[in-house]
């Protein structure tokens, strides 16, 4: 899997460099052998964000650049099509004030809904993440249909924002949702949520696994 998400990944032609950041020698030496860049990161990091971080620091220093936006992009992301990269950073360049950003996709099933794997997220007027739960949110108490958002693991953040993110302590919320950017939401950041145009379906478990796959054979869904 972590294979295939390189290979879309890579095509995307906005992508100065695509490298794998992981702390499994399995991983490193497999992306290598498929002729990808790989970087060997600390197995202490608790959140994807802190390891994209310190990947960061050992590229620039190998490559002797300095990088200007970092795209982190989960490896539970099969469906990843490589426009969806376009879409996140577009609002960054166009708007220098965006710091970081999430993409957003729809939710279709109330099983998707009920899901604890599936991050949902509520954002306020301005399309700015209001908060990440595993839970179902927002309620659907009041009435029958309710907007369901969820976040698509697809980031991009500025270099010195990211590097910022490190230094700032897990928050409270951050370590009961399990999500990175309750972080940023938490120390009073705004976190920009953008929706794709793509379907995506992150794969957590077998069953995730059998629908990727069963979704993924549909020769209509070609990349």
């Amino acid at each position: 899997m972590i294979g295939h998400v390189y290979e879309r990944v890579v095509r995307n032609p906005r992508l100065t460099l695509t490298a794998v950041a992981t702390c499994d020698r399995e991983i490193f030496d497999y992306v290598r052998s498929i002729g990808g860049r790989a970087v060997l990161t600390g197995s202490h990091h608790e959140r994807a964000s802190d390891r994209c971080a310190e990947a960061l620091k050992l590229l620039e220093a190998e490559d002797g650049v300095r990088y200007d936006i970092v795209v982190m992009i989960q490896g539970d992301e099969p469906m990843i099509h490589p426009d969806m990269i376009s879409e996140a950073i577009d609002p960054m360049l166009q708007d220098p004030s965006l710091q970081v950003v999430n993409l957003m996709g729809r939710i279709e099933s109330a099983a998707e809904f009920e899901d604890r794997n599936c991050i949902k997220v509520v954002c306020d007027l301005q399309a700015n993440a209001l908060y990440f739960s595993r839970e179902p949110i927002p309620s659907r108490s009041k009435i029958a249909v309710v907007p369901m958002s969820k976040q698509v693991c697809v980031i991009p953040f500025r270099r010195d924002f990211l590097l910022e993110y490190t230094e700032l302590k897990p928050t409270p919320l951050e370590i009961i949702e399990s999500v990175d950017m309750m972080r940023i939401l938490e120390h009073g950041m705004r976190l920009r949520m953008v929706p794709t145009k793509h379907d995506s379906h992150a794969v957590d478990t077998p069953g995730d696994l059998e629908l990727v796959s069963r979704l993924m054979s549909d020769p209509t869904r070609g990349v």
